[in-house]
């Protein structure tokens, strides 16, 4: 499906502005593909829960996951029943066939227990948390929350699978790179991982060592797995925990803190890093991985730079000119941002986008 690419569009490409990429862009790219080709692994394995009005959102991230990865991936899609047929529908047309499979998982929870989870937190929220118990045939997976945007491809991040030493079990970013405005520092009624919390909208895991596991833990000095652990867990703190879910697995990680290999914040980039004035700084460096569009801000006018992207994803058309129809678009739209915190520092949310962009033009010519 590679498409030749004209001498006029190489001129216009190579013209985009050069803050956006180092000079060893290019190389980089054709490294990693001959590394790809050179290694092949088996497909990505991508987990999403989605419940209530989350399709339209749910698909943008899914399409955002395809435009760029270079390995096979196979999406884990966990949705309500009356979703199902849409799912269907809308991933049966996407142009990538072999590259992307799906497969359709309605909501469980345990049968004694499944009111108490679903009503956790927000609907369905708390389904990732059986993840492992559910695919039990999945041996690594990457959740994601339906409201991330991928401007790099899977394989960067499923990369850190080969980085967890022998007793790391997962991934996630820190709920805060500041202190000062951190919540489970100033308010949490439970314990949490680290400085300043964990964020569980992304959460890379090796499922075959959490099934293995054996948990430290605050209500017994017997270990538990993980099957054993959640709802003793829940029982204890349910009281105490405002964001459901992802106060339990800081809970967790809390007591058993070796087993959490963190990522950095432009892995899992909210409107907390720009709200309040720019707050991370690798983003700054090198622009916004993934994008975390929560507080619904890709749906409102609260944060008009996070809801540009989002459209620009939404409305692109696979097949076109990335540059053109995409990357030149959403920089017009970007700019007129500029009056708002987030805005003032839009360039991260374009800078890793372009990268990735001039990467896949690159494989393509080089595949050629």
């Amino acid at each position: 499906r590679c498409k030749s690419l004209s001498v006029s569009f190489w001129n216009s490409y190579w013209m985009l502005p050069s803050d956006v990429c180092g000079v060893n862009c290019f190389w980089e790219a054709a490294f990693r593909y001959d590394y790809m080709k050179t290694h092949p692994s088996e497909k990505m394995h991508l987990a999403v829960v989605a419940c209530g009005e989350r399709l339209e959102e749910t698909v943008t991230m899914l399409r955002s996951a395809v435009i760029f990865s270079i390995k096979p991936l196979q999406f884990h899609i966990f949705a309500e029943d009356q979703l199902h047929e849409s799912f269907k529908d809308i991933l049966d047309d996407l142009p990538y066939e072999g590259k992307v499979n799906y497969t359709l998982y309605p909501i469980t929870f345990p049968t004694e227990s499944a009111a108490e989870w679903k009503k956790l937190f927000k609907p369905c929220a708390s389904q990732r948390l059986f993840l492992p118990l559910i695919l039990k045939d999945v041996d690594s997976l990457l959740y994601v929350d339906t409201d991330i945007l991928f401007l790099r491809p899977v394989d960067d991040i499923w990369s850190f699978l080969g980085k967890f030493n022998s007793t790391q079990i997962a991934a996630m970013a820190p709920e805060h790179e500041e202190p000062r405005i951190g919540w489970y520092n100033r308010f949490a009624r439970h314990p949490y991982y680290g400085v300043t919390g964990i964020n569980s909208g992304v959460m890379l895991m090796n499922m075959t060592r959490i099934r293995r596991k054996y948990f430290r833990n605050d209500m017994t000095s017997v270990r538990l797995q993980w099957g054993e652990i959640l709802m003793p867990l829940l029982k204890k703190y349910k009281l105490n925990i405002t964001w459901g879910d992802q106060d339990l697995l800081n809970i967790m990680f809390f007591h058993n803190p070796e087993s959490l290999y963190v990522f950095p914040c432009q892995w899992n980039y909210r409107p907390d890093h720009c709200i309040y004035g720019s707050n991370c700084k690798e983003a700054e460096e090198e622009g916004i991985f993934i994008l975390h569009g929560n507080r619904g801000v890709y749906h409102d006018d609260k944060q008009p730079t996070f809801r540009a992207v989002y459209e620009a994803i939404k409305n692109y058309s696979f097949g076109d000119d990335l540059v053109h129809s995409l990357l030149q678009p959403l920089e017009l739209e970007l700019r007129k941002t500029m009056h708002t915190y987030c805005g003032k520092v839009y360039k991260v949310f374009i800078k890793q986008l372009t990268k990735s962009v001039r990467d896949l033009y690159g494989r393509r010519s080089k595949g050629r």
